[in-house]
């Protein structure tokens, strides 16, 4: 799929300006994520890799940049009675933890089936936990019903200016320390972290390709770029949590505009590429986290000769809020 550039980035939802102004405001707050790179995977990819460790950002995901961006672009009359989102665990955390720093509630809604242990960072950094079922619909009832009640300002996990402004603030620190990177590839959801990525990527080197990584169980952006629409799905099946919510309207005109394609892989390249991450590169990633690395790897990837030329690839490892219960249960057996 070749983008379609037929959209005047005026009319965008944020710009590099932006993006550079989200990062000088939280650049009080937020961590420089480190960049590792591994000669092994290199060897296995048949390309030279560079991880962005969001994982080590504070809230353990990519989420914070966004969420202290608007948290802290909020006049003080607006910030008084607090914010609200809707979300699977990792905005809601960055949130919180956001809202803590200035001093203001966080309402949360959480679906009953998050992780639990994206549930207990919400509670640890004081945000206000509001469970609802675990569709859209619910979620975002509920998140409405929490508005009326508290007068609060909703801030979306993905589909908001400020957001993606904070978001993007990702790309300038990866190619500045990174700057021969040539790909990008980059987990995509409700599409936030990616489009700040690319409009901030696209404006420092306007030919450096922009990949999406997805799972086979929630593929809409690749049906929404083969479409030419945002195409949602009925249902979405994936152990990547973070990866379940839809393009908004916002961020559909700069996925269809600068993301160049969606390489869709299924659940099991996923935890192989988890496990190549904690096993190599000693890093615990959650599925959504580890896409990115999926992709890379996969048959998709590595079979298709549009890519031969990707040979400097930046990868976002996004966040590492991955339950490890299991993990260490197995050790007192």
């Amino acid at each position: 799929m070749e983008p379609n550039h037929t959209k005047s980035s005026d009319s965008y939802a944020a710009d590099i300006s932006s993006i550079r102004e989200a990062q000088v405001r939280i650049k009080p707050f937020a961590q420089q994520t480190p960049v590792l790179t591994s000669d092994t995977l290199d060897s296995i990819a048949g390309r030279k890799l560079y991880f962005k460790c969001e994982c080590f950002q504070k809230g353990g995901a990519f989420k914070f940049r966004g969420a202290c961006n608007a948290i802290f672009s909020l006049d003080d009359d607006q910030a008084t009675k607090g914010v609200v989102t809707h979300s699977s665990g990792n905005h809601a955390a960055a949130l919180s933890l956001a809202a803590k720093l200035r001093g203001i509630p966080a309402y949360i809604v959480i679906p009953k089936d998050a992780p639990k242990c994206k549930v207990a960072n919400v509670k640890r950094y004081g945000g206000h936990v509001i469970v609802s079922e675990p569709s859209m619909q619910s979620r975002e009832d509920t998140a409405n019903k929490v508005l009326q009640d508290t007068g609060a300002v909703l801030i979306s996990s993905s589909n908001d200016g400020r957001i993606i402004s904070g978001q993007g603030t990702i790309s300038l620190e990866f190619l500045e320390q990174a700057s021969e990177i040539d790909t990008l590839i980059v987990p995509i959801s409700g599409g936030g972290m990616i489009s700040g990525v690319a409009l901030a990527a696209k404006a420092i080197n306007p030919t450096i390709r922009i990949l999406a990584a997805e799972p086979m169980g929630a593929n809409d952006a690749f049906q929404s770029k083969s479409n030419g629409r945002i195409t949602k799905l009925s249902e979405v099946n994936t152990i990547a949590d973070g990866l379940r919510a839809f393009l908004g309207d916002l961020t559909w005109p700069i996925v269809r505009d600068l993301v160049d394609d969606v390489i869709v892989v299924d659940d099991k390249e996923i935890i192989q590429a988890m496990k190549l991450c904690y096993e190599v590169l000693k890093i615990a990633v959650e599925p959504s986290g580890a896409i990115g690395l999926a992709a890379v790897l996969s048959d998709g990837f590595q079979k298709n000769p549009v890519y031969s030329e990707c040979n400097h690839i930046g990868i976002v490892l996004s966040g590492g809020n991955v339950d490890l219960g299991v993990l260490w249960n197995s050790f007192d057996k």
